[in-house]
Order: structure tokens, then sequence, then C-alpha cells
């Protein structure tokens, strides 16, 4: 799981943007908390009191108990954002984006939406598994930082969103290398060139480009297609030239050009 350090300080720095003053997701898909008639006041102070004390699960389900129970009241919107933060805080990630999700649906224009975004994004971020699992998860948060800093550009929250994009393409073209050597090793050439170009056209600005374009060198000796392999190293040449990779690429193709000799001189 990606938890880079900075995470936790900016989300609660966040939070302390955050008026405390509440409303909150109907608990009734969430929670067990019992139905109690309370006052917004008490209400609030209560979920206050579960958040200091770091039961951010209660205190989540006492937030949403605040919109509940007081709909219409000043509270109810502001709560419905505490709401969605300490359910992250929690680690419930999944109540954490279905209230920060309907915080945007009908406040779609509030000075806090751009914090709702982030939330949405970081719960699918703080749930990505290494590469050996499905990315779907992966690509949700990529999806989720690019809405964010495409709605809002100027936030502070896009500039972290673009620092978290830099790291989630860097996960999912590390995805497409492990798929990509594993059609290599089967001796599925073309289905390995197809992951290991989509690495280097989609995901060129990572760290995993170098190797995809030697890999693809491979590939296409292997295909019987030296001029494509040729095309791969210069490419390589021009953008790594003291890379590894680089040299390795030089060693096959002067290796193809032997062969190549070799066999037209027995001709």
């Amino acid at each position: 799981m990606l938890k880079p350090n900075r995470t936790a300080y900016l989300l609660l720095a966040c939070a302390a943007a955050v008026p405390l003053a509440g409303c909150a997701h109907g608990s009734k898909g969430k929670g067990d908390t019992a139905y109690v008639a309370r006052d917004v006041s008490s209400l609030y102070t209560a979920a206050q009191r579960s958040m200091k004390n770091k039961d951010y699960e209660q205190a989540a389900k006492l937030f949403d108990e605040v919109e509940r129970q007081h709909p219409y009241s000043v509270w109810a919107r502001r709560a419905q954002m505490m709401s969605a933060f300490n359910y992250y805080l929690a680690e419930k990630y999944t109540d954490s984006i279905s209230s920060a999700r309907r915080f945007l649906t009908i406040h779609p224009g509030n000075a806090e939406a751009p914090y709702a975004q982030y939330l949405i994004a970081m719960s699918y971020y703080q749930q990505i598994a290494d590469v050996t699992r499905d990315q779907s998860t992966t690509q949700s948060a990529a999806d989720a930082f690019g809405e964010l800093i495409r709605r809002y550009p100027d936030t502070r929250y896009a500039a972290d969103a673009r620092l978290k994009l830099d790291l989630i393409n860097d996960h999912l073209a590390g995805k497409e290398m492990e798929v990509g050597r594993y059609y290599q090793r089967s001796a599925q050439w073309l289905a390995a060139t197809y992951r290991f170009r989509e690495v280097v056209e989609k995901y060129q600005t990572t760290t995993h480009t170098p190797e995809a374009l030697e890999r693809l060198v491979e590939c296409y000796l292997a295909l019987g297609i030296p001029d494509e392999a040729r095309k791969s190293a210069a490419v390589l040449g021009a953008n790594y030239p003291g890379s590894t990779w680089y040299k390795q690429s030089l060693k096959l193709l002067n290796m193809e050009q032997r062969q190549t000799r070799r066999t037209a001189s027995n001709k």
C-alpha cells in the first residue's frame, strides 16, 4: 500500500479547514447506531468527543446522525464532511467515499468540494495493492486524482494530487511490466510487445521506460524484425544513453548483426 509520510499531515490540515458544525450521510446503510433523538448540539459534541478519543468510526456514525436527525440544520452540511473524514481515519474507505460523494452530489459548488474529491481519491489511494494484484483500485485512484486536478486545478489538493499521480503511474507501469515479462518468458512475443509499448507510450515518464525499451529490442529480435529493434534501441540511446538497459540493447543488436553476417557468408 502506498502511504507517503505527508499524507496524514495533509489530511489533518485539510480537516482543520472544515468548520466544526455538522451533517452527514444517513447511517442506515452504514451502521448500527441506534436512533436516539437528540438535539443537534449534543450530537455534534458527542461526535467531536469520539473523534478526540480517536474512536473515528463512532465519530463518523455520530456525524451521520446529525444529518439523519437534523437534515435541515446549518450543521448538516459540515457534519457530512466530518463523517467522510472520520471514516477515512477509521480506514473505512468505502464509507468515506460514499459520504464524500454524497457531499459532492448535494453541494457541488461548496468551498469544501475540492476536499471532498481529495478524500475520495485518497480513500482509493490507501487501498493500492502491490503490482502482483488486480489494479482496478489503482486506476480508480488515478481517475479520482485526475478529476480533482481537472475540476480544481489551483487548489492545494491538486498540487498533492499531481505528486500522487506520478507514484500511481509508476505503479501501473510496473503492473504492465510484470505482465509483459510473463508473456516474454512464455515466448508470447507479440503479447509482450503490446505490454512494453503500453509502458513506453502511456507511462513514458516513469522509471520503467528504459527497461520497457530494452525488452522491446529483445522481443522484436525474437520476432525477426531487427529494424523495429533498432528503432527501440535508438529511442533508448537518445533518452537514456548511460543506462545498463541501453548497453544491453547494443549488445543484443551486435550479436544479431554478427549472426546475420555469418548466415549471409554461409550461403
